[in-house]
């Protein structure tokens, strides 16, 4: 990952800056892994700094993924998980019944991606996918 102040040298040479905010927001998306923005703004909220609105949680999430420092998953139909870009190694599996999110090598994707490429052309990026189903123990259970 990134340094604090590599990640700042890159806002500076866009003509932006590493504000406190953002490196917050860095830090906490950081030690969360997965996070939602809600996640973000509840763990800045707890490290000790005043409360950050969900605005400004968000415009500094949107600079830090401009810039591939930070990457998005939707794991579900709602809010966007965020973590840093270079966890986005894997796929996540999410199950439909208990919730539960694991993650797979990306690679066990590669014959869909290729299916895909020589069927529409298309390039797969499916490390920001999430495969919906059942946990093996869900399926167990039915």
């Amino acid at each position: 990952m990134d340094t604090v102040d590599d990640v700042g040298e890159r806002l500076r040479a866009q003509g932006r800056r590493m504000t406190p905010q953002r490196q917050r927001v860095l830090e906490a998306v950081a030690t969360l892994g997965h996070a939602t923005p809600e996640d973000v703004v509840e763990k800045v909220g707890a490290d000790g700094g005043p409360a950050l609105a969900p605005s400004t949680v968000y415009r500094a999430l949107e600079a830090l993924e401009s810039l591939d420092v930070v990457g998005h998953t939707h794991l579900d139909h709602r809010a966007p998980s965020y973590h840093l870009a270079d966890h986005a190694d894997h796929i996540h599996l999410v199950c439909r019944s208990c919730g539960r999110v694991e993650q797979c090598d990306r690679t066990l994707a590669d014959g869909f991606a290729g299916n895909v490429l020589q069927s529409r052309g298309f390039v797969a990026d499916v490390t920001h996918m999430a495969v919906h189903g059942l946990c093996a123990t869900c399926a167990n259970r039915t």
